[in-house]
This record gives C-alpha cells, structure tokens and sequence, in this order.
C-alpha cells in the first residue's frame, strides 16, 4: 500500500512560491538570503527551499502591537549588515610617522 501525500499541504516552498507567502519579491528574498537578514533555508541537491513554519517565524519575529512597540524584533532590510567588529584603521602610503 502506497502513502498518497497529494492532499498534504506543501511544507516546503521554492523562492518563488516563498516570495508570495511572505509579500516580498523574488530578488529581495534573495538578498536577504545573501546577506543572512532572512528566514532559515535549506538547499536540496541546486534548489533552495523554505519551510513554512520558518517563514512564518521569520515574519513573526518583526510583529509589533503598536509604532511604538519597543519589545518587538526588527526584520533586518535586505542589506549588507555592518561587521560586528570595528574595522582596523588602515596605513596610507603616503603617510608620514
């Protein structure tokens, strides 16, 4: 006897279908997966996959009751994030000691 999955909801979405769950297009899901500022992922074989429940706590993570909210997260913008750890001033060529 075969299991028949057809009528089981998908927990598993490519990057397209992940785009439109959360509201955000296909190219900034991309950079936020790029820049480690988005949801958790995983990679079958080439493919990028999202899990539901983790798209889900990645949206839930910026919920908010009020503008003022403080106790709220903050889903990072699709950006490069600065370094934890200052940069080291760098020595010119032409400097003088």
């Amino acid at each position: 006897m075969s299991a028949n999955y057809s009528d089981l909801p998908p927990r598993y979405l490519r990057t397209p279908d992940a785009s439109r769950f959360v509201g955000l297009s296909i190219r900034t899901l991309e950079k936020h997966r790029i820049y480690g500022t988005g949801p958790r992922y995983s990679k079958l074989g080439g493919r990028v996959v999202y899990r539901v429940d983790e798209l889900q706590a990645w949206v839930e993570s910026g919920a908010r009751a009020h503008t003022s909210d403080t106790t709220a997260g903050t889903v990072s913008a699709a950006a490069r994030q600065s370094p934890l750890i200052p940069p080291t001033p760098a020595t010119s060529r032409g400097s003088r000691r």
